[in-house]
């Protein structure tokens, strides 16, 4: 199958940016920390998460016959291995806070290490070409979601009324973006590797099936972990429906909405990600990010160096 180059001549690429996590509080959103706690799973999902979609598409690579698939492919590790450096290292800065999330983090690593590693689990009787079939059809999945709410973050006016940390505000948008400039590579990367068919389809369709109900369940668990683990708050707070559905009217949430009508988008079978917000809106950001600018700067300084 072919690369449908949906992103024409724009080019993936990683920009190696750094964030100073000094001066970032704890609540991150001022007198929110519902908001700051369903935001910063993240940080607990994304280090584990991403290193295993490099290893997942390293193992892949020798599949892909498209030149231009492959190179966005390449992009697309770079940009996700930077990803999971940046979060991780705001894990270190929660632990400096006295919010240690290694009780949680190692189930994750569990999870992406052995249950979603380089052999089926369980004994089951999966070749490792359709077990490596069915690992790209998660990341494709997760992909959707990512891509979702990386265009939610652009345009999170909600996010700004409430005056956040801006380093962690430029650190979420500015992955946001990326994850809207390559929301593409995952999707193309499981069509052109996952075999001709019906048999296709159905894995996509597989793939989101265990990915939502999953993805959900580990971010309920890791909202839950970081509220009941917050020193400030000593046990005063739990995480409930209602003041989650009170930070998503205040803006400082994506719908519940916006995010369900996602998977059935995802199903359609002529559904193609390159839909999934704007591409020109998050690269005006990257544009403008304060880390993505100072990286460029780097960069520029080390070539005329």
């Amino acid at each position: 199958m072919s690369h449908p180059h949906q992103l024409g001549s724009h080019r993936i690429a990683p920009r190696r940016v750094s964030f100073d996590w000094r001066e970032t509080p704890l609540h991150w959103i001022p007198d929110e920390p519902t908001a700051t706690h369903v935001m910063n799973v993240l940080h607990l999902l994304l280090p584990a998460g991403e290193r295993w979609f490099v290893k997942v598409f390293k193992e892949a690579l020798p599949l892909v016959r498209d030149e231009a698939l492959l190179r966005d492919v390449k992009g697309f590790m770079g940009q996700e291995a930077t990803h999971s450096v940046q979060h991780a290292y705001v894990l270190d800065h929660l632990a400096e806070q006295g919010l240690d999330t290694t009780p949680y983090t190692r189930h994750i690593d569990f999870f992406f290490d052995s249950l979603l590693g380089d052999t089926p689990p369980f004994g089951l009787p999966l070749s490792q070409r359709e077990w490596l079939r069915f690992r790209l059809s998660l990341i494709a999945a997760v992909e959707q979601f990512t891509a979702v709410m990386g265009n939610w973050i652009l345009h999170a006016d909600g996010l700004d009324r409430a005056g956040p940390d801006p380093v962690m505000l430029d650190l979420l948008r500015w992955h946001g973006a990326e994850e809207v400039e390559h929301r593409a590579v995952a999707f193309d990367m499981y069509e052109h590797c996952g075999g001709e068919g019906a048999g296709r389809y159905a894995r996509r369709v597989l793939g989101m099936a265990v990915t939502a109900p999953v993805l959900f369940y580990l971010w309920g668990w890791g909202t839950r972990y970081l509220i009941r683990n917050d020193p400030p708050l000593a046990g005063r707070l739990r995480y409930t429906l209602r003041h989650h559905n009170r930070a998503v009217a205040k803006g400082l949430l994506p719908r519940w909405g916006e995010l369900g009508s996602a998977v059935p988008r995802y199903l359609r079978r002529s559904y193609h990600p390159s839909k999934e917000g704007s591409l020109r809106r998050a690269v005006d950001y990257l544009a403008t990010s304060p880390a993505a600018r100072s990286a460029a700067g780097a960069i520029g300084r080390a070539a005329l160096a």
